[in-house]
């Protein structure tokens, strides 16, 4: 989540410096590895996700009504030119959707370990 904020935040400035620029790939799989996520303190990631939403959130506080209507051309699923309202309902979406799979995946874990098997959930009860 802080990535896609800050990925997103830099599309943003990116539609405002230039017409129509194309939002690369932000890598997603690779930066698994490349930014050693697994090697990442939790509480740096909590501090550094809200750091990273203030400022995604300043970027569009100084939007003009003019602004909002520029575009970038999003790649995926196809090329598509793409304004900068969408870029913002986008980013809401893909957060609430990134925001659901840790919950399920805390308690699947939370689960698996009142089971004793840690990622599984427990058997249900006749």
């Amino acid at each position: 989540m802080r990535d896609v904020l800050l990925v997103q935040r830099e599309r943003v400035l990116a539609a405002r410096r230039r017409d129509t620029p194309v939002a690369e790939s932000m890598g997603r799989d690779e930066r698994v590895d490349h930014d050693g996520y697994a090697r990442q303190d939790p509480a740096d990631v909590a501090r550094q996700l809200q750091d990273a939403a203030l400022l995604f959130g300043d970027v569009l506080d100084r939007l003009s009504p003019a602004d909002w209507e520029r575009t970038l051309v999003y790649t995926y699923p196809e090329p598509k030119e793409r304004s900068l309202r969408w870029v913002a309902v986008h980013t809401v979406h893909e957060l609430r959707h990134h925001l659901l799979d840790m919950s399920r995946h805390l308690e699947n874990q939370d689960e698996g370990q009142r089971s004793g098997f840690p990622g599984t959930r427990p058997a249900s009860q006749p």
